[in-house]
């Protein structure tokens, strides 16, 4: 099918889902998986990072196969293997099988929520794109703060395969809606680089300041929530003395903070523009960060104020996000699956390593955390602004 008519944006929405899903609805099933497998937690634990691993490695590849091959097949290809992974996970016999199907459903699932970003991107110009990437980026927030309590009630009724066999569904109603309506947006040039070509192409991505600008501000912001991710049910449920019922409350109102930036992205990219909401994001992100801090060295967070400074924070990324992704892929017009593949490896690697930090340094305060949150902030603030400031200076010199 080579026609360009847009896919519909429910259909859009639900490629981007399906990769956030997988990744949190099996959660409450880990304590009993434990004792299925007679595996420690640190083993069962491996279900969840190398599942990461796989989705920050498999983007380097897949922006670079839509780019040769079209977005079409490599969204059909990819929703086969997250069959395939979820079926391994359904009938695995051991925690190594379990392990190794989870890398194959995550390597699968991710293409939906790379080429959505790169589809967008071929249909709709800048703003246009940043306009569609707010709707689309609610997806990445609902299915992760739905995913634990469906997962949840799944295992209590039909058992841990139950989750996959979820995930399996989805997958195949993905097939089945998108081999008749998703047209091939990607009308060329087609590039014809074998892997290590592409992988060298991401040098040439990485030297353009309009791409690193965008890149650079999107993963730092994400490694502010992803901080804040890692350290959080420590901190709530710990220092104090929260419980699992509240901090999914306390979550939920996070997540729609991070809607209602998402939204105002969605309703006024196109006419505020994407650098005003970039601008306007980093500094809902920055009042959320200085308030944390305040109140730390002043009368003490709860977690009702934890949540208050998380809250400007998350409405600073919803809007900061998907404006800056969409930037980020926008920067060279013929590696746009490339840069979005790139990208968001580059996001969820720095992610991950913030999610690690955010919680490994904690101990009896919460002051490590906020510290990193901050830290990733100002970096954020920085790669805008400096980036910024060096298109400016080669516009001047040229």
């Amino acid at each position: 099918m080579s026609d360009r008519k847009p896919p519909h944006l429910l259909l859009l929405v639900m490629m981007s889902a399906i990769s956030p899903l997988a990744l949190n609805i099996f959660m409450p099933s880990m304590p009993g998986i434990m004792k299925i497998f007679e595996a420690e937690y640190s083993t069962v634990q491996l279900t969840l990072t190398f599942y990461l691993t796989a989705i920050a490695v498999a983007q380097l590849f897949i922006g670079g196969l839509s780019d040769r091959f079209g977005r079409r097949p490599v969204v059909l290809w990819g929703m086969t293997g997250s069959l395939l992974g979820s079926g391994v996970c359904i009938f695995a016999q051991s925690i190594e099988m379990l392990i190794i199907g989870r890398v194959i459903q995550a390597a699968g699932s991710c293409t939906g929520m790379v080429m959505s970003r790169a589809i967008i991107r071929d249909m709709h110009g800048l703003d246009k794109s940043a306009s569609m990437m707010g709707y689309v980026a609610t997806a990445m927030v609902v299915a992760p703060m739905l995913a634990p309590s469906i997962g949840g009630l799944l295992d209590g009724y039909y058992g841990w395969q139950s989750s996959f066999i979820l995930v399996f569904a989805f997958a195949v109603l993905l097939l089945v809606i998108s081999i008749p309506q998703l047209g091939e947006t990607h009308v060329g040039p087609f590039r014809s680089e074998s892997p290590v070509h592409m992988l060298m192409g991401f040098g040439h991505l990485l030297k353009q300041i309009k791409f690193m600008k965008p890149a650079l501000q999107i993963s730092f912001s994400t490694a502010v929530f992803f901080s804040f991710l890692g350290g959080a049910p420590y901190v709530v449920m710990e220092l104090m003395g929260g419980t699992p019922v509240q901090y999914g409350l306390y979550f939920m109102v996070t997540s729609f903070c991070y809607m209602s930036g998402n939204f105002t992205t969605g309703r006024y990219s196109e006419k505020w523009g994407t650098e005003r909401l970039i601008s306007l994001g980093l500094g809902f992100g920055l009042m959320g960060g200085i308030f944390l801090l305040l109140l730390h060295f002043s009368v003490g967070l709860n977690p009702i104020s934890l949540f208050a400074g998380m809250g400007f924070i998350a409405i600073g990324n919803g809007m900061s996000l998907p404006t800056g992704t969409a930037s980020a892929i926008s920067a060279d017009p013929t590696r746009v699956g490339s840069a979005a593949g790139l990208s968001g490896s580059m996001q969820l690697g720095v992610g991950a390593l913030a999610s690690y930090f955010g919680g490994a340094f904690l101990s009896d305060s919460v002051l490590p955390m906020i510290i990193i949150m901050a830290v990733s902030t100002v970096l954020a603030i920085i790669a805008h602004g400096g980036g910024s400031w060096l298109q400016n200076r080669a516009r001047r010199l040229d």
